[in-house]
């Protein structure tokens, strides 16, 4: 096997990203074979032992693969400097240490990927792997537009953006609820979209990735992923 620098492993494990490896790799957070690893340095990944914090990045118990209904006031994060909480607290019983694939901001709920598995993850996010994804998303203003408006290009600054199909599912005295599905998943995309369009998200929820769907799992409750489930995300 190859020796690898220890940024892609990290990378590949879905510990961090390459550049905030190398931030924990020069702040001694990295071990390589119970020795504290150095920036530049390179390992054998399944060969070598690296741990961060202490703890060992290969996967016990084998590869995990869930779905977790993420509530609003949770980052999705490993950790948080600040002291919020994480989505990391929701699947401590999980048995083996996961990372979230892809994001939902603080406010957002809903389907959210969490897996120990490197490959599944960069297979899963690739953009060529264009998964659509289904947002319920209550707003404030004038919903009579929002189809039209939000099926259009709009340029949210450095790149622009469209729905793939937007429905308005159900009237509010304040707005409505909007049945949103995009092909991208860049950051704050649904909220930029609508404040563009001059709608004020009260609160979005993915409930559904590719064919996989949120369903009666509870909110903040985890589990884990069919085998059926898991290829469909992957091709």
């Amino acid at each position: 096997m190859n020796a690898e620098r220890l940024q892609k492993i990290l990378s590949g494990h879905g510990v961090t990203s390459r550049r905030e490896a190398e931030k924990m790799i020069l702040a001694g957070r990295v071990a390589v074979n119970n020795a504290t690893a150095v920036l530049g340095q390179t390992a054998v990944d399944g060969i070598d032992e690296i741990t961060v914090d202490g703890v060992s990045i290969a996967p016990k118990g084998g590869l995990v693969y869930i779905m977790l209904n993420k509530p609003r006031g949770f980052i999705t994060s490993m950790n948080d400097e600040r002291g919020r909480k994480t989505v990391m607290d929701l699947v401590a019983d999980v048995g083996a240490r996961v990372y979230p694939v892809g994001r939902l901001d603080l406010n957002s709920e809903g389907l959210l990927l969490m897996t120990n598995d490197g490959h599944f993850a960069n297979a899963v996010a690739h953009p060529s792997n264009n998964k659509k994804k289904t947002y319920d998303v209550s707003v404030r203003g004038d919903v009579s537009t929002a189809e039209e408006l939000l099926s259009r290009a709009i340029d949210v600054g450095s790149h622009t953006v469209q729905a793939v199909s937007v429905e308005l599912i159900k009237r509010t005295t304040e707005g409505g609820v909007l049945r949103i599905i995009i092909n991208e998943g860049r950051n704050r995309q649904i909220r930029n979209m609508c404040l563009k369009s001059g709608l004020a998200v009260q609160s979005l929820k993915r409930i559904k990735i590719g064919a996989l769907e949120l369903g009666s799992l509870k909110t903040g409750q985890w589990r884990r992923l069919t085998e059926e489930e898991k290829k469909s995300l992957e091709h």
